[in-house]
């Protein structure tokens, strides 16, 4: 399911207004309960993120005391 970021506009107004139903991706759907609306808002937010930005390692860079 491709999310957009008026899906994640919509998790965020119904987490901080106490709803339990909304339109996402054309769908009405309804929660159960926060933990599972922090749950989509985490995945709405993972999808939207662009691939470069994710980095699955610590980039590490060699250091000298030489200067070299």
């Amino acid at each position: 399911m491709a999310y957009t970021p008026q899906d994640l506009a919509n998790i965020n107004q119904m987490i901080s207004g106490g709803l339990k139903q909304a339109m996402i991706a054309g769908e009405m759907v309804q929660y159960r309960d926060l933990n599972e609306l922090l749950r989509i808002r985490r995945l709405i937010e993972a999808e939207l993120k662009p691939a470069q930005a994710r980095v699955s390692f610590p980039v590490r860079y060699a250091e000298t005391d030489r200067g070299v």
